[in-house]
């Protein structure tokens, strides 16, 4: 007798034809990579045209429909799992852990509260707790999953303000280098901070927070009867990999009864390395740490979180029990990871890293973190032993490199404008991404190297490339050259349709 089909449903052979093609397309993705461009980004009115439609009101084919993904979607945007993607900071991410958001996702589960997901929440427990001891912080400690660092920092800082100020914002002042994060700053102002109260101070030589400077701008504020009450540290800038010196930020915080925390989203993890370690002394002793596992601990995105040093604070700060969830509250022992931020509906992050944690194992990771150090190490020394051109700006630290192309007797202003120009070119070209940035006040060439998969050769190459692309667009700047060739058929791969 035949049966009705449920709504919303394929029929089981359906679903298995499907995820096998969303499985094939995966692993072919990831064996094919580094022969393709780094990615393409096309103009807003192709998209249009390919994409605009009215909602279908029946049914498609799926077959078909990743057809059309694969033809005018996944082409247009940047790979950041490519072994030449040095931009910003790559996304290698790792297929089991892609395998563990695909099964959180088709559990539909939800890591809310104790009663929904036990399980979930005892994994996340676990999780966290190792990223806690690793990071050197006491067993008082804890914390959860988010979606980056940027919903990492603001927990933090909610924290922070509810705990040194009970909440209350007027007067209070925060402190931070020209180095942290936008992240920091935008989190502020969500919780009530107006920028005359975010002391961002400049940063020294090493770009690093200045503790005289600090020291100074805290007694200030106190004598203008301000409520200084938090430290943002920096454990691995964006820029170029510079850390605060946060034994003495610790120490400096404790002494002035104010808060300390570390915005370690890119740098942290490399505490599992020898090298990292020394650089980040000091990293458990801060009273609020966030990190990205999704960038130097290989997860997809989105795998953020955040550790405070009394994880009592974080309940204290968020926890809200309205009569619907009554049901929830359970026993002392039982956690609901819903009090202690800004989610309730809060997916099963912590399986993506716990399953590639117990797969791989902590030594591989550890590997793989010191394979992005020397990564950059290696471009510092392929810099330094190449074109006589090339300046280095910040040497090689926790993955991080910035360089200059800077042609003899050219202007500063005509070498500012020289580094956007080679972004772009090796941009069209496609074969490698790198992005430029601005340091004490001149723009300058960054490198970021934590993806295992990235090559020797692959360092090799790009340096090269760059060089190649600074001489030509140097030459044509002085009228004495033809335009950029391509070094291979990888052109116009970014800027193309």
């Amino acid at each position: 007798m035949a049966t009705e089909q449920e709504p919303l449903t394929l029929p089981a052979e359906a679903m298995r034809a499907l995820g096998y093609r969303v499985v094939d397309m995966l692993i072919d993705h990831r064996a094919g990579l580094a022969d393709k461009p780094v990615g393409r980004k096309a103009e807003r009115s192709t998209l249009e045209a390919l994409l605009r439609e009215p909602v279908p009101e029946g049914p498609g084919d799926p077959a078909a429909l990743l057809d059309r993904l694969e033809r005018d979607v996944f082409p247009n945007m940047l790979h950041v799992d490519h072994p030449r993607f040095f931009a910003f900071v790559p996304g290698a991410s790792n297929f089991v852990s892609v395998m563990a958001e695909t099964l959180s996702a088709g559990l539909n589960c939800f890591a809310g509260t104790w009663y929904a997901g036990s399980g979930p929440a005892q994994v996340e427990l676990v999780v966290i707790d190792w990223l806690r001891a690793l990071c050197g912080l006491p067993d008082g400690a804890g914390g959860l999953f988010v979606s980056g660092g940027s919903m990492a920092n603001l927990t933090a800082l909610a924290v922070a303000r509810s705990a040194i100020l009970a909440d209350r914002t007027d007067g209070a002042v925060a402190y931070t280098s020209d180095q942290t994060h936008s992240s920091v700053a935008r989190a502020l102002r969500v919780l009530g901070l107006t920028d005359d109260r975010i002391r961002i101070l400049p940063s020294d030589e090493r770009f690093q927070l200045p503790l005289d400077r600090l020291a100074q701008a805290i007694a200030t504020d106190r004598a203008a009867g301000r409520r200084p009450f938090c430290v943002i540290a920096n454990a691995g800038t964006t820029n170029s990999g510079a850390i605060d010196p946060l034994p003495a930020l610790a120490a400096l915080c404790r002494a002035e009864g104010m808060w300390l925390h570390a915005d370690g989203a890119y740098g942290a993890p490399a505490v599992l390395t020898e090298a990292g370690s020394v650089l980040l002394d000091g990293l458990g002793g801060v009273d609020s740490l966030s990190l990205d596992p999704h960038k130097w601990l290989f997860q997809p995105f989105e795998t953020g979180c955040v550790l405070v040093r009394d994880r009592t604070l974080l309940r204290d700060t968020f926890q809200v029990m309205p009569e619907y969830l009554r049901d929830t509250l359970g026993t002392a022992e039982e956690v609901n990871f819903g009090n202690y931020g800004i989610q309730l509906t809060r997916g099963f992050r912590a399986l993506k890293l716990w399953l590639s944690l117990q797969t791989f194992g902590l030594d591989a990771f550890r590997a793989a973190i010191a394979r992005g150090i020397g990564l950059a190490e290696l471009a510092e020394a392929v810099l330094r032993a190449g074109d006589p051109a090339w300046q280095v700006v910040t040497p090689a630290q926790i993955g991080v490199t910035t360089f200059r192309y800077r042609p003899a007797g050219m202007a500063d202003a005509a070498v500012d404008a020289l580094q956007g120009r080679i972004v772009e070119a090796l941009m069209a070209e496609g074969r490698a991404l790198v992005t430029s940035t601005v340091l004490n006040g001149r723009s300058v060439l960054r490198l970021c190297t934590i993806n295992p998969r990235t090559s020797d050769a692959d360092i090799r190459d790009t340096v090269a490339d760059l060089a190649r692309i600074g001489a030509a667009l140097a030459a044509e700047t002085n009228g004495d050259a033809p335009a950029i060739h391509p070094a291979d058929p990888h052109s116009a791969a970014i800027g193309a349709a």
